[in-house]
């Protein structure tokens, strides 16, 4: 079993805002950089930064739509009463029909806006809805006749800008929504008995400019938005790559380097949560000192290289010997392991003890000189809490496991001894 399972940050969450935190490809981060690096002006998002722009900025974008079609549905209909009251009849009556427009197209807008759609879908939506929102309070206007002609034509405008400066929306749709307008002025305006077609064409000029102005404001905000997106894109991932590191070096900070298993603060830490955590804590321990006989011989003879490869060996042989997840496996010194069995009782201990070292010996790894067998050899201490389930201090239990290995020690080596009292350490 793993010496300490150390469990990265899951980097693949979103955070409250809708941003993306998870890992972006090494193409998409480059652009990134690119982007913020150039221009402000010229930022364009394409590609997988475009995708992630509109899933960040979709949820307000339709709360924003759906608010807007709601507001001109209520002002059509209070507008309409209004008129009602203040109006001769056969006026409201021309009125009637063309304003009857507005509400379903803005509703459909509105519902339409509800969930997500593909792009395009959601193009034709909005564009189609704002068509006949414009032309519908074209149209009040010009069946009504007289002073209403163009003062609806110019409120066309109004709502048309409005939409262009609160929607969220790609510049070609803002664009789209602009000749609308201009269009529906143009061609009312220049079927309007009261006025010249030059000046139908002078005033459709002079409300262009003031729409271009509207286009170039949505196109500035647009741009400092996705510029905003593509910083906190940056943080995000600046502070995930943060976080792998710090969990890379976390696992460095607990795990030997030679053998890959636990390191010794690794394996004190595991130990004092266990006895710290009275309830979460399975009823027995056992510790076992395993430490390979004779292997000052071993380095001196076959040189420090042959050391450290059967070290790292003996730490794969101690961890396929393991039974449980919960247990763990720590270089606890020079040529020393310790192993350390939540929930495991005196006799299954000395098993994993007893296999643990059958296995070793069973591996054949060379040790010419050792003065057990020409072959490496380990001495297991065991110790283990008390079966009422009282524990001794884990640096006691620890003592108990050295003086344990002691005697296997003083017992010729190669051998597993379990702690029994009288025990100790010269």
């Amino acid at each position: 079993m793993d010496a300490e399972r150390t469990t990265y940050p899951d980097v693949s969450v979103r955070a409250p805002s809708g941003i993306f935190t998870g890992r972006l490809s090494s193409a998409t981060v480059e652009q990134v950089e690119r982007l913020l690096s150039g221009r402000t002006r010229d930022i364009f998002l394409d590609g997988e930064l475009a995708d992630l722009f509109r899933e960040r900025s979709w949820r307000q974008t339709a709360k924003i739509v759906r608010a807007w079609m709601v507001w001109v549905i209520v002002l059509d209909v209070l507008t309409l009463g209004l008129n009602a009251i203040l109006l001769p009849t056969p006026t409201v009556t021309s009125m009637l029909l063309p304003a009857s427009i507005l509400p379903p197209a803005a509703l459909f807008a509105a519902i339409a806006f509800r969930k997500p759609h593909a792009r395009w879908l959601e193009g034709v939506f909005i564009l189609t809805s704002m068509f006949l929102i414009l032309l519908s309070v074209a149209l009040v206007g010009v069946n009504a006749g007289g002073e209403f002609y163009e003062r609806h034509l110019t409120i066309t405008l109004f709502v048309a800008v409005t939409a262009i400066v609160i929607f969220p929306i790609p510049l070609s749709w803002a664009m789209t929504i602009a000749a609308y307008a201009l269009g529906l002025y143009l061609v009312f305006q220049l079927r309007n008995p009261d006025i010249q077609a030059g000046s139908a064409l002078a005033g459709t000029l002079f409300f262009a400019s003031g729409v271009a102005a509207t286009l170039v404001a949505r196109r500035t905000a647009t741009i400092l938005a996705q510029k905003t997106f593509l910083l906190e894109l940056r943080d995000r991932s600046r502070l995930v790559n943060l976080a792998d590191a710090n969990a890379r070096l976390e696992l460095l900070a607990r795990t030997d380097p030679l053998t890959g298993v636990a390191n010794r603060r690794s394996m004190m830490e595991i130990l004092h949560r266990f006895w710290e955590d009275d309830h979460a804590r399975p009823t027995g321990a056992a510790v076992l000192m395993c430490d390979v006989d004779d292997f000052k011989r071993l380095n001196d003879n076959l040189g420090h290289a042959e050391g450290d490869r059967c070290l790292v060996k003996i730490a794969g042989i101690i961890q396929s010997c393991m039974s449980d997840e919960l247990d763990h496996v720590a270089r606890y010194g020079g040529e020393e392991f310790l192993v350390f069995l939540p929930g495991s009782g005196e006799q299954e201990a000395g098993e994993v003890a007893e296999r643990i070292r059958g296995r070793v010996e069973t591996a054949s790894l060379p040790n010419p000189t050792s003065r057990v067998v020409p072959y490496v050899t380990l001495s297991i201490g065991v110790s283990t809490m008390g079966k009422d389930g009282k524990l001794v201090s884990a640096e006691e239990i620890q003592r108990q496991a050295d003086a344990a290995l002691y005697r296997a020690k003083e017992s010729g080596r190669n051998c597993v001894k379990v702690h029994v009292s009288g025990d100790h350490l010269d």
